[in-house]
């Protein structure tokens, strides 16, 4: 007994741990854990930094541009850096900068060029400050950010931008004529932790605040020209936009900039975390105990169901002697003989679950990934890299799935089903990214995918998905059928009039509910930072919220899945499918409230980029969800029908 007790005490001890090393896994993953992603680069005083210039980003368009895509001051030579599938996905283009820094060597107004503008860059700026873009750069790695003051709950505190805006709108005192003024005069401040034994520093920050300022200088201009309005020799330094820089023809702009180094307690691994910083967690974690309501209030129907009504079902139908008595109890055991019967459209039900199979696994593995810091915001589309790779790699699963699925319907021809499900979902989405790519070509801007990564996609779809799809089909129709626990009648029982609330419109339309509000409040986060332009790193939240959502859409599609059975219904494959996957409808819905209410986008090209994206966000999810819903009430059907004795 005692030995008993201590292996009992003992096995308690390690759940124990297990549970606390989970629960510390989320705690970390929700307050933005992340691994460093590149190696530290030390710098000792006076060595060179490398300013790169990314592109030109609005949250008003949401179509980025080339920062030489405006006549910018310009090095001897313009470098492109290598990018990765991610980062070209994005639009992100990034090259050197004409900026010149020395570690800790504060610079003061230093002229960088002279530009004057004609009528069409004066246009072009204009039509650039009209739609509030902002430049993006990039130090040691890091993106260049303004910091904003804000009094949070009574206290100040910084909230970080991403980049700095091309220029402002205003007004002369007195006049109500709006003019359009450049940021033409940078203060960086580059913020650096030193190391005490060998005086070495790394960057932990990259910041700037922008000015617009009309500059003077006395004579004509030369390299060598001092401005009255800059001059570190008087110490006369820019500190406000008073004398801002109109834009407009034949006006002459002189671009000059600032670099300050200050000292900061922040080590390098942790640089990111001011990026990182949510100040929203408490709504987070009411989005968490919200979908947990859910949840709670699902998970007793399911119980119920289980435990009381089936058990009692099921053993009643055991203990009882004729047909007759059996249907006076109830209705899901009148269907046991069609049941299992395959349904219409059985191919095209199986290609849709090999691809929520497909869908389910890379989006597991990337939220697992990122939620251990794997996928850090240093690197740069490393997400998407990271989820195109793992979709491709998933075709080995989603032609498993199918197949499997197919053999079980009695069918024959494996290799049909293989090629249905490696090219129906891609063939969609290829098709409105084809489209939308156009559309953004037709803009010129960087956000069109060259012709280079579009063969490598091309090839990724070709060359690996489609023969692991097949590969996955062949393995999966190797494997024997499995077998049904009831036989299938030869002729089809007629299904009888159903109540209105078991129209399959309707308790389709109702399924998608819960599973959707589960979900909405992680939504909108989402959508902010894709749209808004802002970082999104609490994986652990995520993490939480979609296991959350798998729960939901399986007890939902159960739940009704009984309801329908006991109502004689037992056309439930389809139904399983579109039950939980309606919420598709109510994702795009809210997507098209979000666009409404909280986006400022008035272009027509830019309306249809963030539908047609949605649009296929939606339809991924569909699959996704439907899949869930489909699984949950296939072990469902299976397990009860499998409990009871069928003459």
């Amino acid at each position: 007994m005692a030995m008993e007790f201590r292996s009992s005490s003992r096995r308690r001890q390690i759940f124990g741990s297990v549970i606390a090393a989970i629960l510390l896994l989320f705690i970390h993953g929700a307050h933005s854990f992340y691994l460093p992603g590149v190696a530290p680069q030390d710098f000792e005083k006076g060595d060179e930094l490398k300013v790169k210039v990314n592109k030109l980003s609005s949250i008003k368009t949401q179509l980025p541009y080339s920062y030489y895509s405006l006549p910018f001051c310009r090095p001897k030579k313009i470098v492109d850096s290598t990018e990765n599938l991610g980062e070209v996905l994005r639009g992100d283009r990034i090259e050197n900068a004409p900026y010149s820094f020395k570690m800790r060597e504060a610079q003061m107004c230093n002229v960088l060029c002279r530009v004057t503008l004609d009528a069409k860059t004066a246009k072009e700026f204009k039509e650039k400050i009209d739609d509030e873009y902002r430049v993006n750069m990039i130090l040691d790695n890091l993106p260049l950010v303004v910091p904003i003051d804000r009094l949070d709950q009574g206290s100040p505190s910084v909230v970080y931008q991403l980049g700095y805006h091309v220029g402002l709108k205003g007004q002369y005192e007195g006049s109500k004529e709006q003019k359009y003024f450049m940021h033409n005069h940078l203060a960086f401040t580059v913020r650096y932790h030193r190391d005490m034994q060998t005086d070495a520093a790394r960057i932990v920050g990259f910041e700037v605040k922008p000015y617009s300022v009309k500059h003077e200088y006395e004579g004509k201009w030369s390299e060598k020209t001092r401005l009255t309005t800059c001059d570190p020799h008087t110490k006369r330094l820019v500190v406000s936009s008073a004398t801002p820089q109109e834009v407009d023809n034949k006006k002459e702009i002189i671009f000059t900039y600032d670099v300050d180094f200050q000292e900061s307690e922040v080590k390098w691994a942790s640089r990111w975390d001011a990026y990182l910083l949510m100040s929203d967690n408490q709504i987070h974690w009411f989005s968490i105990v919200n979908s947990l309501m859910i949840v709670l209030f699902l998970s007793g129907m399911v119980a119920m169901i289980m435990l009381r009504t089936l058990y009692r079902d099921i053993s009643r139908y055991n203990e009882l002697e004729t047909q007759e008595e059996a249907q006076e109890e109830t209705g899901w055991k009148l269907v046991h003989g069609d049941v299992f019967r395959p349904p219409t459209n059985s191919d095209l039900l199986c290609v849709y679950v090999g691809t929520g199979v497909q869908c389910l696994g890379m989006v597991l593995v990337t939220m697992i990934f990122a939620m251990l810091g794997f996928l850090s915001p240093s690197n740069r589309g490393g997400l998407m890299t990271a989820m195109l790779l793992l979709w491709v790699f998933m075709g080995l699963f989603a032609g498993y799935a199918s197949s499997r699925l197919y053999k079980m319907f009695k069918g024959t021809e494996w290799k049909r089903i293989a090629f249905r499900t490696a090219f129906l979902f891609p063939a969609v989405v290829s098709g409105i990214f084809f489209v939308l790519n156009a559309l953004i070509w037709g803009q010129k801007s960087s956000g069109a995918v060259p012709f280079g990564t579009m063969f490598a996609l091309i090839f990724l779809w070709f060359g690996i998905s489609v023969p692991l799809v097949f590969v996955g089909g062949y393995i999966g129709f190797k494997k024997p059928a499995l077998d049904d626990p009831v036989k299938t009648n030869k002729i089809p029982r007629q299904i009888p009039e159903q109540a209105w609330y078991m129209n399959p419109v309707f308790s389709i339309l109702i399924g998608g509910i819960l599973p959707f509000g589960a979900v909405f409040i992680e939504l909108f986060f989402i959508l902010t930072s894709i749209w808004l332009n802002q970082f999104y790193y609490i994986f652990g939240f995520l993490f939480l919220v979609f296991v959350i959502l798998m729960v939901t859409c399986a007890e939902i599609t159960i739940v009704l899945c009984y309801f329908q059975l006991c109502s004689e219904d037992y056309l439930w494959w389809w139904r399983s499918y579109l039950t939980s996957g309606s919420s598709a409808l109510y994702l795009f819905l809210y997507a098209a409230f979000y666009f409404f209410t909280k986006l400022q986008i008035t272009k027509l090209v830019s309306a249809m980029l963030y539908f047609g994206y949605m649009l296929i966000a939606s339809y991924a999810f569909f699959v996704l969800t439907g899949t869930i819903g489909f699984y949950a009430c296939l072990w469902f059907t299976r397990l009860i029908y499998s409990s009871v004795k069928i003459d």
